[in-house]
């Protein structure tokens, strides 16, 4: 649909967002130090570790898995730093690069992780609902990120984000018209699709964790829908 590029929001409260930085930086080195992106049978086996199977967390398996792999559980964070290429890698650390920043710095560096940790879980968690006793693992930060996007349009709706439409057209939008764009189709696309190569689901449930989480988590001097000065 589109790329973000950069956005005119200024950060208030931190110097550095290091937290934002830090995580784009893993995920680029995990994604090199597996080479997950030039090696499908490595992918495969990396994501079936590492990757959030829904058919694990089924009352049968969870019986097994709490009697011989507690760590299962790790899986609905570690899945988010995994990518299956580097468009997919590149399109989500650029929705995180350019908007991560402005959440960082509204919430605080600790409570960011947390917030971004509790984004991947949650769409994790809708994923596996949605999809339940599939045997396909579910990769990728998008769940985290659509988090990052939910809570940015609740802080900053009318402020201008520069994209590139269809891979090609560089446009100055209103972030309310691009992201609430993206994430209706989000939305929509998990109620029609049939394709199960998009974790639609993990899309909305990391939205609607970002949304739920933002007010909680904020400073109390940032308010919510602030107007474009």
């Amino acid at each position: 649909m589109f790329i973000p590029l950069h956005d005119r929001n200024e950060l208030h409260y931190v110097r550095l967002q290091y937290v934002t930085i830090g995580l784009i930086a893993l995920n680029v080195i995990i994604f090199l130090m597996t080479g997950a992106g030039s090696n499908g049978l490595q992918l495969k086996e990396i994501a079936y570790a590492y990757g959030l199977i829904p058919s694990h967390f089924t009352p049968s398996e969870l019986t097994s898995i709490a009697a011989t792999a507690p760590s299962e559980w790790t899986d609905f964070i570690t899945y988010s730093f995994l990518h299956g290429g580097w468009m997919h890698l590149i399109g989500n650390m650029a929705f995180l690069w350019v908007f991560g920043d402005n959440i960082e710095d509204a919430v605080g560096h600790f409570k960011f992780l947390i917030f971004y940790c509790l984004c991947a879980a949650g769409a994790a968690a809708l994923h596996m609902l949605a999809n339940w006793g599939s045997p396909v693992p579910l990769i990728g930060a998008s769940g985290a990120t659509a988090g990052i996007i939910a809570a940015y349009l609740m802080l900053t709706p009318d402020v201008r984000v520069w994209i590139l439409l269809l891979g090609r057209i560089p446009l100055p939008i209103p972030a309310i018209y691009c992201l609430g764009a993206w994430l209706l189709m989000q939305l929509f696309n998990s109620l029609t699709s049939t394709e199960d190569t998009v974790a639609w689901w993990a899309h909305v449930g990391g939205a609607l964790t970002g949304a739920i989480l933002i007010p909680i988590m904020k400073r109390k001097s940032v308010p919510l829908f602030q107007r474009a000065k």
